[in-house]
């Protein structure tokens, strides 16, 4: 399963010009909502939820869902495996990223993009 962000987003954080990569942004938040859907699980009808953060020059991004948080763990997966790659972007690619319980119920998942915008 793989999940497209809509060009929408992009569109949306564009005019607060950060200087990362809004790409880079924007496939580690797909990475991380198609885990949520993938692996969220609840008995009652559920919402991935997406939230963005400006932490001084630092830009958060945190991703919820009603799975459990002992779920979520980085995997080093062979070169054939078809899955398991997404979290490895999100530690390539953030500064650094966090899993736990989520205030809304359920697991939270967020990455930290240092140096998102200019001081």
């Amino acid at each position: 399963m793989t999940f497209s962000l809509p060009p929408a987003c992009t569109q949306f954080i564009a005019p607060y010009n950060p200087a990362c990569s809004v790409d880079d942004c924007l496939l580690m938040v797909s990475e991380l909502v198609t885990n949520a859907i993938a692996y969220g699980r609840s008995e009652d009808p559920w919402h991935v939820r997406v939230e963005w953060f400006r932490e001084g020059t630092s830009l958060r991004v945190e991703v919820h869902n009603p799975g459990f948080p002992a779920n979520v763990r980085l995997r080093h997966p062979d070169a054939a495996d078809a899955h398991g790659r997404g979290l490895l972007l999100v530690d390539a690619i953030a500064e650094s990223w966090h899993s736990g319980p989520s205030r809304c119920g359920g697991t939270v998942v967020s990455f930290v993009m240092a140096d998102a915008w200019p001081v």
